[in-house]
């Protein structure tokens, strides 16, 4: 990706004085209220030591910048850049900057699925081939005398087996790598795709799954189909159904599969770790593709599971909605059912560390097991550029962190300090 330049514009200058001098209670147009830590049980002393740990990552060199995001019943207590979003231009980092959040793309796209049963359009019991009927029958690739066999598969895959990462879809590299491959359908990038979210979907259905519906967990490319099926199920595009379902009702302005030109001076720049540092990824090989097409490419496939493009401000008010029980700001997106049953248990303990998988969040179940700072109930989920964010109903309680590195280099702890930083600040 070139690096493209900052349009620091006297206007913009002047807008930004005015807003500071005016103490408006809004975060940068964002439509976040700020509050004072201690109105909200939170202590102004204590959040403020998350800046100096947090900053070191980036003076120790393990990344190039982030930005991180504090709500607490629903008002912004804390909110801080720190670094660069292009460390060789010399462009700092700025809280309402791009980032590609991968994974986190899943709980939109979930949220998709649950608004259309709440239409009627379809149930989370429904099997996905109801809707593509190519996956009405899929097959299974298992273990053999001498490598594998494919043999059918023991069930029809529902769309809940998918929202929990228990249809067996996988993202390529299990015993029938050699057909993914050949299909050219291999781990999770999809914004190189010339063709549409609905073709894909089609080729992945003719490929040998990693295991049998409901057999076990595995991760993959789950949301990604789940896509196509908002597709069909509503009649829209996936990008023009979250855009008006989704993302315009609950004020994501900066959040696309595709970076609008207008916007890409704000796209932060991908860095690989390594044990010596961090390095841009320009000429990175492998099947992310260095900066990515998310701004110059096909702009065809709408990646339902690792796709969106998003910012901080964008993500907490996500989350805030789910955490205000399906509403923002007088907005319904969901009933407080579907919230219930998103963020209810489905799946329990997949990765035995005292979590279990809701619609398709991980969830806190129980504290002591999970042995880090959090709260019974917190849900969570991250992304392969190392972005991350949980939410805590018990405490009302969101934080979204955003970095841009693939494969950080070995014991970089940033995810467990912002838990730790964030939870130590709850005085009451």
């Amino acid at each position: 990706m070139t690096s493209v330049p900052r349009n620091h514009s006297v206007q913009r200058a002047i807008c930004l004085f005015i807003l500071l001098v005016l103490a408006v209670p809004f975060s940068l147009g964002q439509g976040l209220e700020r509050a004072e830590p201690e109105a909200v049980g939170m202590s102004t002393e204590r959040l403020e030591r998350m800046a100096d740990v947090m900053d070191a990552y980036v003076e120790n060199g393990r990344i190039a910048g982030s930005v991180t995001l504090i709500l607490k019943d629903g008002h912004i207590v804390y909110e801080r850049a720190s670094g660069m979003r292009d460390k060789e231009s010399g462009d700092p980092m700025e809280l309402t900057d791009m980032f590609r959040i991968a994974s986190m793309t899943k709980a939109i796209v979930s949220t998709a699925v649950l608004i259309l049963q709440e239409q009627g359009k379809l149930s989370i019991q429904d099997p996905v081939g109801k809707h593509l009927p190519e996956w009405m029958e899929t097959t299974v690739a298992v273990e053999a005398e001498g490598g594998y066999e494919i043999v059918p598969a023991n069930r029809p895959i529902r769309i809940r087996d998918m929202l929990t990462h228990q249809a067996g879809v996988g993202m390529g590299a299990g015993l029938a790598a050699e057909h993914w491959e050949a299909a050219d359908i291999q781990y999770w990038y999809l914004a190189d795709k010339p063709e549409g979210i609905r073709e894909v979907a089609r080729t992945i259905a003719s490929l040998p799954m990693d295991a049998h519906p409901g057999e076990r967990y595995v991760y993959g490319l789950n949301q990604d189909v789940l896509g196509a099926v908002v597709e069909v199920a509503s009649g829209q595009p996936l990008d023009e159904f979250l855009d008006e379902h989704l993302l315009t009702p609950l004020g994501m302005e900066d959040t696309y599969f595709f970076v609008p030109e207008e916007k890409a001076d704000r796209l932060a720049v991908v860095y690989g770790g390594s044990n010596t540092g961090i390095q841009r990824l320009d000429q990175w090989a492998g099947h992310f593709h260095g900066q990515g097409h998310y701004l110059e490419g096909p702009r065809a496939t709408f990646g339902g599971g690792a796709g969106l493009v998003s910012t901080a401000y964008d993500y907490a008010r996500f989350l805030q909605m789910y955490l205000n029980k399906g509403e923002l700001n007088g907005v319904r997106i969901l009933s407080p059912t579907t919230v219930e049953l998103a963020l209810s248990h489905h799946v329990e303990d997949p990765w035995g560390n005292g979590s279990a998988l809701g619609l398709p969040f991980g969830i806190i179940r129980d504290l002591g097991a999970y042995g880090q700072a959090g709260s019974v109930g917190e849900f969570s989920w991250g992304g392969a550029y190392h972005t991350s964010y949980f939410a805590s109903p018990q405490h009302n309680m969101a934080v979204v962190y955003m970095t841009q590195i693939m494969n950080p280099g070995p014991g970089l702890d940033d995810f467990t300090k912002l838990r730790t930083m964030s939870h130590q600040a709850i005085v009451n």
